[in-house]
Formats: structure tokens, sequence, C-alpha cells
């Protein structure tokens, strides 16, 4: 609203980086690897009840080659891990993983010589969820997580970079410009104005 009272016309001000993370955080496409009890709650954590669809991941991908978040849901075996990180290396970049519940974090109750103790021997790990098993609400949490991660953390610029170490990107926190263009507001302090 102008002085007048009378609406004016704004604009918005953003980055390629802020644009593409945001549509990359708000479409991620997960490829289920369901190995042992923690598949059921990952499965009723993409059924209608906790509708993920709200974060627009409800298109699970069963191919890698179209999915860009894996979620590894149960103990793995040493036979197992071979195929898993056949399936991460298919996957295009950039991907991300969660590793979900204690048996793919840390190996569980299976501290055995079949049993990998934990996921990330052998995987990039984002998001770990403990439980056994976690509910689907630790599910949508881990989900959020790498939501903010890939808002804050990733720039396209990294797209291009092959070969040598990628430059830590600082991550990006959103602010609010006053109408004559001189100061941010952060948006906590929106509220309390």
């Amino acid at each position: 609203m102008g002085s007048d009272g009378a609406p004016q016309e704004g604009f918005l001000t953003t980055t390629v980086d802020t644009v593409v993370n945001w549509a990359r955080s708000n479409s991620l496409m997960p490829m289920p690897m369901g190995l042992a009890c923690c598949a059921i709650e990952m499965m009723a954590f993409a059924a209608p009840k906790y509708d993920v669809a709200r974060f627009g991941s409800e298109a699970m991908r069963f191919s890698p080659r179209q999915a860009d978040l894996m979620i590894v849901a149960g103990w793995v075996s040493y036979k197992m891990a071979h195929t898993i990180r056949r399936v991460w290396d298919q996957m295009a970049d950039p991907k991300w993983c969660i590793a979900m519940g204690a048996c793919a974090s840390t190996g569980g109750m299976h501290r055995c010589y079949g049993v990998v103790q934990g996921l990330d021997n052998f995987l990039p790990v984002d998001v770990y969820i403990p439980g056994c098993p976690p509910r689907p609400e630790a599910v949508m949490h881990a989900l959020m997580d790498i939501q903010e991660k890939i808002r804050n953390e990733y720039s396209v610029a990294q797209d291009g970079i092959f070969g040598k170490e990628q430059p830590d990107i600082a991550p990006r926190k959103p602010s609010i410009v006053t109408p004559d263009g001189k100061d941010t507001i952060s948006p906590s302090g929106l509220y309390t104005q």
C-alpha cells in the first residue's frame, strides 16, 4: 500500500539458486529401498493418512535414473550392500540419502557378521532416522530436513564442477527488503513488530 492508501505495484528479487533449490526441494522423488520391517512404516509414510504429497514427494520412483532421494529402510546385509551401492551410483546428481531406522543407521540389534553396521560405511547419508521402527512422522521430519538442506546448502554452481573439490556454499536465509529498498528485515523480525 502506498502512503495514500492506494495499492502499488511491487517487485520480487531472488537468485537462480533460490528458485532452483526451491523447485528441487519441493519435488523430491524417493527411491524406496525397503529391506526389512521399517519398509512397512515407509509405506505408511507414503499412504494417504500422512499425505506426503504436501511435500511433493508422493511419486516413489523404482527406477534409479528417475529418483533423487534414496530411503534405505531396514538392516542391510553385506550381500545387499553391493546392490544398494550400484543403485546409488546409477542415480543422477544431485542426490540425497536417508538411513531409516536403527538397523540402517548403526546395524541395530543385528550385531553379527552378515549385517553392515551402519549404512554410512558405503553410502554418504544425509539424515539418520532413529527408532525401531521409526514412526511415519519421523520420516516426514527427515524429509523436511532434506528439503531444508537442499534450500540452504546446494548451489547450481556445483553442477558444473567435476574432478576437483567443490567449494562450500554459505547457507542462504530469506530476507525481506523494506519498500524503500534500503533495509532488510529477517522473517523472524516480522513477528516482533
